[in-house]
């Protein structure tokens, strides 16, 4: 047992398990089962990666549990859900688990270069001083260090041909753990030549049959997928997992709606689903809805749903990706934000943070951060949107803060919509929301749908509303549900808006319904001094053509 091979110390699924009649806990323990059949396979090489807060670290930390020797798993896994499984006894705690914590790694590494008294001839790099780490930590076994010293192969930072000696003598297979994969490509992003150093050390690990015969499993979880030179993955001989393609791992991303839906009905959970929904939910993967879990977790156990993604280190990535203002990428932002979707292409991504040569590389990377999510486009295509209210709220705080903010079209649009309705001046209403109608966007909604009317309205006046309003569809009132509702929220001298659509009708017959059925009845009742506007908005199907009528309720 050590920091590297078989650690004990801080495994955080256990911590969570533990205290499982305390605190939040999913069990996505039938993960493996998933990974105990690709045991000793073609398949056994795994990259699963995603957005920081997604449960990395815990996958990684439950896998160690369950393969180490160094654990009882029949004690933790007891009345899981993998103990069920016919698998479960066959592989449990059977490994040496190599578990490389790349952030462990990183702040090691930085104590050694900052002490010279470490210092070790011929360890210059963190590439180095990681092998070296390892195989320091194999010598600790007699029998490992007694093979090393035989061998002429074996080194201060050659872990491949170390492993290979023990599995040729031991004839057993590791397995190895290897989270915050990336780091390297994070941390040290404009440094290429340790970046190749490193993907040449994991290629050299898993190189051919050899070096693969020393695994039972590899399993590298981070947050970008495997760095790709020359459109080819430098590391092919894995099977990649990511939020721009999960495969059949979709459903163990995040919580999906059916474990949201078990914590909602817990005695602990004092948050609607509605609420849950609205803020953390919207990464539809595979055609699941996935929940970030951390945010889920903390917004149940502080019973407050805000958003809990702002204090995220990435955040000064998306300025940077974003003022690259690749193919008009800022005003794309703020559309998206305002709830548009955008078609990219993920083909030529190359899988890191500063290989970035288009918008549809921007795009690839904010899924693979979490600050979007995406949908099938068919091929190599998907469509970017920003998920729920959390990223919402994040990505709005970091535009804000840009000096090209205010004078952004968009913003400027925003305003101009928002002017035109108090000042009831229904044409320039119906001429704004008609440019937005025929904008590029929208028609990936479907231009002849009222979902992309609706769009249109809630897109012009979310930058108008977002701080001082609250916005509502289908609000039930009065004797049915209006369409669209802004009502402020502490400013008694802004107009509270109800807004009816009509398709092939009138602006009229959209007036006329919201006063029939007393949509602003419930704002007659209370003590709500607020002016309130009826917003009647018709689109002719045949003509294109966008009629509007704007009364103030007497």
């Amino acid at each position: 047992m050590g920091d590297i091979i078989n650690p004990v110390a801080g495994n955080s699924f256990i911590e969570l398990a533990e205290a499982r009649n305390t605190r939040i806990f999913v069990d996505k323990t039938d993960f493996i089962a998933q990974t105990n059949a690709l045991l000793n396979t073609d398949g056994k090489l795994l990259a699963v990666t995603r957005p920081r807060r997604f449960g990395k670290t815990v996958t990684a930390d439950m896998l160690l549990a369950y393969y180490s020797k160094a654990y009882n798993g029949q004690k933790i896994f007891n009345e899981l859900k993998i103990s069920g499984n016919d698998s479960f006894a066959e592989h449990l705690n059977k490994y040496d688990v190599i578990y490389i914590d790349m952030n462990s790694i990183r702040d090691d590494y930085i104590a050694y270069t900052e002490d010279e008294d470490l210092h070790i001839k011929g360890i210059t790099t963190i590439v180095d001083y990681l092998q070296y780490s390892v195989i320091e930590e194999l010598k600790e076994n007699e029998t490992y260090e007694k093979l090393f010293s035989k061998s002429r192969k074996v080194g201060k930072k050659n872990l491949s041909s170390a492993l290979k000696v023990i599995s040729d003598y031991t004839k057993k297979k590791f397995i190895l753990i290897m989270d915050e994969w990336d780091l390297i490509y994070r941390d040290y992003c404009n440094d290429t030549v340790l970046q190749e150093s490193f993907i040449d050390f994991l290629r050299g690990l898993f190189k051919g049959k050899k070096g693969q015969s020393n695994f039972a499993l590899a399993y590298l979880t981070g947050i970008l997928p495997i760095k790709k030179y020359n459109s080819q993955s430098a590391l092919n001989t894995f099977d990649e997992y990511n939020m721009l393609a999960p495969g059949d791992f979709a459903c163990y991303f995040g919580f999906t709606e059916d474990e949201v839906a078990e914590i909602v009905n817990s005695p602990k959970c004092r948050i609607s689903s509605q609420e849950l929904k609205k803020w953390y939910e919207g990464y539809k993967i595979r055609g699941i809805d996935i929940y970030n879990p951390n945010s889920v977790s903390k917004a149940v156990s502080r019973n407050e749903c805000i958003s809990y993604w702002s204090g995220t280190s990435s955040n000064e990535e998306v300025v940077r990706l974003v003022n690259m203002n690749f193919d008009g990428i800022k005003e794309d932002i703020l559309n998206l934000i305002a709830g548009g979707k955008y078609k990219f292409d993920c083909s030529n991504f190359e899988n890191d943070m500063i290989t970035i040569k288009s918008r549809d590389d921007i795009f690839c990377l904010l899924v693979c951060l979490g600050y979007l999510g995406c949908e099938d486009g068919g091929g190599n295509y998907r469509l970017a949107y920003v998920p729920n209210q959390e990223i919402r709220t994040a990505l709005t705080a970091i535009v804000k803060t840009q000096s090209w903010y205010n004078s952004m079209p968009v913003i400027e649009r925003s305003l101009e919509l928002f002017t035109a309705i108090q000042a009831l001046d229904s044409d320039k209403v119906a001429g704004i929301i008609s440019s937005i109608h025929n904008s590029p966007n929208v028609s990936l909604l479907g231009y002849n749908r009222e979902e992309a009317l609706v769009f249109c309205v809630i897109a012009g006046l979310m930058w108008c509303t977002e701080r001082d309003y609250e916005c509502f569809r289908e609000l039930q009132s009065g004797k049915g549900s209006a369409d669209l509702v802004y009502f402020p929220k502490n400013n008694i001298s802004l107009p509270i808006l109800l807004i009816e659509f009509k398709y092939d009708s009138s602006a009229v017959a959209a007036i006329n319904q919201i006063k029939e059925k007393e949509y602003f009845s419930r704002y007659r009742e209370g003590d709500y001094p607020n002016d309130v506007l009826l917003i009647g908005i018709n689109y002719d199907s045949k003509t294109k053509e966008h009629k509007c009528l704007i009364e103030k309720l007497s």
